[in-house]
């Protein structure tokens, strides 16, 4: 890669292909956090792939332990892959972070069962808080409307509905 103008190092850009991770409990409380550059962003854990030949479910288990410090391989823990995507514009205000002309994302879906009163420690540059909800009221708080609808899928994907 060639430096920018003036010297500077090359701009890294994000990946427009992430993860969103439900972490949940099994009586399916939700786990969300709330983001620190958006604070009326309640989310559960969502992150771009570090780079393109990452898969999904490395980037899923480091986006899990960079946010919440909950390390998704434990013994205890349930790390599923819904074999699920969403594809969806990326909000104006982040698009600076992508490559010029990018404008969709591809989010893959997993959900990780954790046992209850599972010890939460946020990244505190990019979360400021947390809380766990049952599996509806997330939906309820979710910005995201297809991180809403991940919380609504969550009964099938445990088989507890």
């Amino acid at each position: 890669m060639a430096a920018e103008p003036g010297g500077a190092p090359p701009r890294v850009y994000k990946i427009p292909e992430s993860v969103l991770v439900l972490i949940h409990t099994a009586a399916l409380d939700v786990l969300l956090i709330r983001r620190a550059d958006a604070p009326e962003f309640w989310q559960s854990v969502t992150g771009s792939k570090d780079a393109p030949e990452e898969d999904f479910r490395a980037t899923a288990v480091r986006e899990v332990r960079e946010e919440t410090g909950i390390d998704a391989l434990a013994p205890g823990c349930t790390l599923r892959d819904w074999q699920l995507e969403n594809v969806y514009s990326i909000y104006p205000q982040w698009l600076h972070r992508y490559a010029p002309g990018v404008r969709e994302n591809t989010e893959h879906l997993f959900s990780l069962e954790v046992p209850a009163g599972t010890p939460v420690t946020l990244s505190p540059r990019e979360h400021v808080d947390w809380r766990w909800l049952p599996w509806r009221e997330a939906a309820d708080a979710c910005y995201s409307p297809s991180n809403a609808e991940a919380c609504l899928l969550l009964p099938r994907f445990t088989g507890a509905d």
